[in-house]
């Protein structure tokens, strides 16, 4: 393998085992659908739900719903500010609200590697909890690498760490929170609709206790109109 694909692809393998082995886990299922419609040349808006599965928190923990809209500022470059709305539950009986402003920055073609193709996001969010008047501020900062494997089926790689601005009742800690690795494969069923599957780690730092470690089964489904 030439040594400028392999080595992301070694670095993101290593960030994946590395530190598991000492930290609490679980098994979860995370399953989203997206659709995405274009409604100019420049503006489009997107529909995401999310829904998360836990052995350790029995059954559905939480729904993630996000309405972005977005504005094409170059070839490649999307600005885009919308709302989560994001129930979270225990054993599947509802348990708190949480409720997010979201503005984050896309980048399509931030280089190429090999045959493959480097995309990043800029994410920033501010969070509102029932029960709490304070406000959660934190910056998710995403690098992508989609490898061609055959015709337009590809293998995708992805880092996120979660970086908390700021302490709340519900936002524990400040600084780095979190960082989820994904390993995909994608493959299109049509011109609009594709698929994606693989496998999620979400590593989470914990001060003055062990780390938690998430083992993620990732399902997903998006249009493109």
């Amino acid at each position: 393998m030439n040594i400028k694909i392999f080595t992301p692809l070694a670095l993101l393998a290593a960030t994946l085992i590395s530190g598991t082995a000492w930290a609490q886990s679980d098994e979860q299922l995370w399953t989203a659908a997206a659709a995405t419609v274009k409604l100019s040349d420049d503006w489009r808006v997107s529909e995401e739900l999310v829904a998360r599965f836990s052995d350790n928190r029995a059954g559905l923990y939480e729904i993630e719903s996000s309405t972005l809209v977005g504005y094409r500022l170059a070839e490649g470059v999307t600005l885009w500010a919308g709302y989560v709305h994001n129930p979270q539950y225990d054993s599947g009986d509802f348990r708190v609200l949480e409720r997010r402003a979201r503005e984050q920055i896309s980048f399509d073609n931030l280089a190429r590697i090999g045959p493959g193709k480097l995309s990043g996001r800029l994410r920033f969010e501010q969070r509102w909890r029932e029960g709490s008047e304070a406000t959660g501020w934190r910056v998710r900062p995403q690098l992508k690498y989609s490898l061609p494997l055959k015709g337009k089926t590809a293998l995708n790689l992805s880092s996120e760490p979660f970086i908390n601005l700021n302490r709340t009742g519900f936002q524990r800690q400040s600084g780095l929170d979190r960082v989820r690795n994904l390993v995909t494969i994608s493959t299109p069923f049509s011109k609009s609709l594709s698929a994606e599957a693989g496998y999620l780690n979400q590593h989470g730092f914990v001060r003055g206790g062990p780390d938690t470690s998430d083992h993620v089964a990732f399902l997903g489904v998006s249009l493109s109109l």
